[in-house]
């Protein structure tokens, strides 16, 4: 059932009335503006209106920095959309508008690192499925991205203090219309949890870090994406950066403030390529001062940060996007040697012993395409979560092999669709029946977590009686829930296989900005 009239489904917003639309027992606002800002500028509240503002259409998405280029869409569907640096738009899915059902509220933080992505990017950010299974508010975000979000030019100008966290900024004003609007759609002010995949959990563990920002959520989900190197600009970066910018005269507000942006762009690119070529690293992720107080792996998490329960978890193979093996069944011993010598050296021989007892059910290759980029760091995240007793913190780690060629290992972004409860949407994902199973049970987990704190399956694995019990983490102990054809938690399970894997295979070398699905 459709229904769109004037007078309903109206929203009344502390800035004014919206009008979406009602689709099947689900209400949907697309587009509704959270915050205006200027470029290079903090957010502001949107202005007021009168009458009713149609939320029909999905709001513009931020400027990116290159251009999209289609690339194995069987595996990570996209769509794409007007971009505008006036990209401070939310959408909203929600079961029910009466303003004391407080539902549980999810607002989902986007991938593509601090640089691209939009709310709407994935097919399977869709949110009205997960919204009707389990009876929960779904929220998306646009924010600035790239250099409009996250490029630190403080040194330009006192009112660019806070230049490379705007994206995060704009995310913190997003929090803030929800605090003081979501109850009209009814949601829970005060049951808000951020659930985000790759760049969208770094931004929920950098939020964490915000003063601003960790006091308007309540708990925390991070997919894939417990990354190193990208919760902390290098201020010495960005000093040369500056000092290029004016040798070029262009470090002046005027001029950095009325560039178009795809000239911006360029002259940034133009920095960037020398400041690699003599030695720096450039990242474009949030910098450290007053507004964010910085990476926990350096820091330790701050006091707000502790007390908020954290889901954290990845998948197997990450950032092998190359499809199965075909034949794999069939090799040799011979030739399995040598591809797996190849790539991991004199190592091969330990990790395959160690492979087979960490992963009984896997066939030797897939330890090709074993992350430990992502799951090291992860690690290393959890173990210091768990030394503050105030911190629930779960893990999880998706280690489904879908029927793609000759069966393809967990890539960054395959878990999405069952988190959404859309494996409808991506075509790779209905392989077999298991996959149906396994989807009401992440969908319902994560909305567990997102009700109590604490996350449950609801319904058993395919020929198991049981549900297994997810506990939390420890000193000492990672119980890790493990995403699979049965799943069951297993404790510190991989770290030996991680620690050595490390040893012989530089996971990072997988992460290319050229290849990463987003």
């Amino acid at each position: 059932m459709f229904i769109c009239r004037e007078d309903y489904p109206v929203a009344d917003t502390k800035y004014g009335k919206v009008r979406g639309f009602y689709l099947d027992g689900c209400f949907i606002f697309q587009g509704i503006k959270y915050a205006d800002a200027k470029r290079f500028h903090m957010p502001q509240e949107p202005e007021s209106w009168e009458g009713v503002k149609d939320a029909l259409s999905y709001g513009y998405v931020a400027q990116i920095m290159k251009k999209p280029v289609p690339n194995n869409e069987i595996m990570v569907p996209h769509r794409y959309w007007p971009s505008s640096e006036d990209c401070q738009y939310l959408n909203i899915w929600s079961p029910s508008m009466e303003k004391d059902a407080k539902k549980p509220v999810m607002v989902w933080l986007h991938g593509g690192a601090f640089d691209d992505g939009s709310s709407i990017e994935q097919v399977a950010y869709e949110g009205k499925n997960l919204s009707m299974a389990e009876d929960v508010v779904v929220v998306s975000v646009n924010h600035r991205l790239n250099i409009l979000g996250y490029w630190d030019l403080s040194e330009v100008d006192e009112d660019y203090w806070n230049t490379g966290n705007l994206g995060n900024a704009d995310l913190t004003a997003a929090l803030r219309w929800i605090h003081d609007n979501i109850a009209v759609f009814g949601g829970d002010p005060d049951n808000v949890t951020l659930f985000g995949q790759s760049g969208g959990g770094m931004k929920v563990l950098t939020l964490m870090q915000t003063p601003e920002a960790n006091t308007l959520f309540q708990k925390g989900i991070v997919q894939s994406g417990v990354i190193a190197n990208m919760f902390n600009q290098d201020k010495k970066v960005n000093h040369a950066f500056v000092e290029k910018l004016r040798e070029r005269g262009i470090a002046d507000k005027e001029t950095l403030e009325t560039m178009p942006y795809r000239r911006l762009v360029e002259e940034y690119q133009k920095i960037e390529e020398e400041l690699t070529s003599e030695g720096y690293e450039v990242t474009r992720c949030p910098i450290e001062n007053a507004y964010y107080l910085g990476n926990p792996l350096e820091h330790g998490f701050c006091e707000r940060a502790k007390e908020i329960p954290l889901l954290v978890g990845s998948v197997f193979g990450e950032f092998d996007f190359d499809h199965g093996i075909n034949g794999k069944e069939d090799y040799s011993e011979e030739a399995i040697r040598q591809m797996l010598e190849a790539q991991l050296g004199d190592g091969a021989e330990a990790l395959s012993e160690l492979f087979k007892e960490t992963y009984p059910d896997k066939h030797i290759l897939d330890l090709l395409s074993l992350d430990n980029f992502i799951r090291s760091t992860e690690i290393d995240l959890i173990k210091e979560r768990c030394k503050s007793d105030k911190s629930d913190t779960y893990s999880f780690l998706f280690t489904y092999n879908f029927a793609l060629d000759g069966g393809k290992t967990a890539w960054h972004c395959c878990e999405i669709p069952f988190v959404f409860h859309n494996i409808e949407k991506v075509p790779v994902c209905n392989d077999s029946e298991e996959t149906k199973i396994l989807e009401k049970q992440m969908s319902f987990a994560w909305a567990q977590f997102a009700r109590t704190g604490k996350p449950e399956l609801g319904v058993p694995s395919p020929g198991e009686t049981k549900v297994p019990q997810w506990t939390a983490c420890a000193p000492g102990k990672e119980n890790v829930m493990v995403f699979d054809r049965t799943c069951q938690v297993r404790t510190n399970f991989d770290h030996e296989l991680i620690a050595l894997h490390e040893q012989y295979f530089d996971g990072s070398s997988r992460l290319k900005a050229d290849n990463v699905q987003h």
